[in-house]
């Protein structure tokens, strides 16, 4: 089931007869069945009634909250699940190097395989075989050298070197008129890394409520090390997913599905952004890709993204509880 996604500044959700209602003064911006619903995700400030609270809470519906530029802020949800074996075996091999290092290694491993691919698949696409020769040889060189890592601060420092050669190749796929030139963050300069945080950030949210529902303790990952307020293990399980957020931006960019004019500069060296309109456009793209289905590889069914997140969860749930560290990534292609 998708999210409700709420843009509207000054607007309110409210129950009527079952269904959340979103108001803005006397005008009803949307109606849904409760049933229909997987998530909210509230940008900016948009109220909640006291019985909209008690009922999503009591159905398990989590609330999230971001900033009007699409920072993360906190999360409303239930009881956490009763999982207490399981939280305490993790919380056990997340600090054992012999189980965190090759889990590590796989997630790494997964998220430049699809690295890899989207950039053949852009390439056949242009018709251009010799296209990013040099950056393809870099991810091809370290997948290969990932399996001798010994340490996960040398397993970030390849996953770094891979993601800047990806994104190397990948801003010559920007019209001119982005002048995308690097990935930067905090705050990010430009309007394509805007986007990038922006979608990131979504995608973020959906791994944390994959990895709950997997009744794991999302602060505690093997490739993100815990740092306070941090969803690590989210984190970890979003990495090979990140590819598929670049091609919903690089696809708004190219049809012309946001453009350059609906970001504005940020003052005093905040970030630049995107307008309410850009945003729910944006968040249509971004939606329509997260319900597009893919062949799992554990399951050998076809799942829309979000459920491919819950199993990749399941996948590390089932190595804690075996005491093995096995998880084998989606294989894009």
């Amino acid at each position: 089931m998708p999210p409700l996604f709420v843009v509207e500044q000054g607007s309110k959700l409210v129950i009527r007869k079952r269904r959340l209602e979103v108001h803005k003064g006397q005008q009803v911006l949307a109606s849904l069945p409760l049933v229909h619903l997987s998530q909210v995700v509230l940008f900016g400030n948009i109220g909640l009634t006291t019985p909209a609270i008690s009922l999503l809470l009591g159905r398990g519906i989590p609330v999230i909250f971001l900033s009007q530029r699409g920072e993360y802020k906190g999360r409303l949800v239930g009881p956490t699940t009763p999982h207490t074996a399981l939280r305490r075996r993790q919380y056990r091999l997340s600090s054992q190097l012999e189980f965190a290092l090759p889990m590590a290694q796989a997630m790494v491993a997964a998220k430049i395989r699809h690295m890899r691919a989207c950039l053949r698949r852009w390439r056949r696409r242009a018709g251009e075989r010799a296209r990013w020769e040099g950056e393809l040889d870099v991810l091809e060189k370290i997948l290969r050298r990932i399996p001798r890592t010994t340490a996960l601060s040398s397993l970030g420092g390849l996953e770094g070197s891979a993601t800047a050669a990806y994104f190397s190749a990948l801003r010559s796929q920007f019209p001119g008129s982005w002048r995308f030139m690097r990935r930067a963050r905090r705050p990010p300069p430009d309007p394509v890394n805007a986007m990038l945080s922006f979608g990131y950030t979504l995608l973020a949210s959906a791994a944390l409520g994959a990895v709950e529902a997997a009744g794991l303790d999302p602060y505690v990952g093997f490739l993100h090390r815990p740092v306070y307020n941090r969803a690590a293990l989210a984190l970890d399980i979003m990495e090979e997913f990140r590819p598929l957020v670049d091609a919903v931006v690089l696809g708004c960019c190219r049809r012309g599905i946001v453009k350059v004019e609906d970001f504005r500069a940020g003052e005093d060296r905040r970030p630049v952004l995107m307008g309410e309109e850009a945003k729910r456009r944006f968040i249509a793209a971004y939606e329509a890709r997260m319900g597009q289905r893919m062949l799992h590889p554990v399951r050998g069914e076809r799942l829309d993204v979000r459920r491919c997140l819950l199993e990749q969860a399941r996948q590390v749930a089932r190595a804690i509880q075996g005491g093995r560290p096995q998880f084998r990534g989606m294989g894009f292609r």
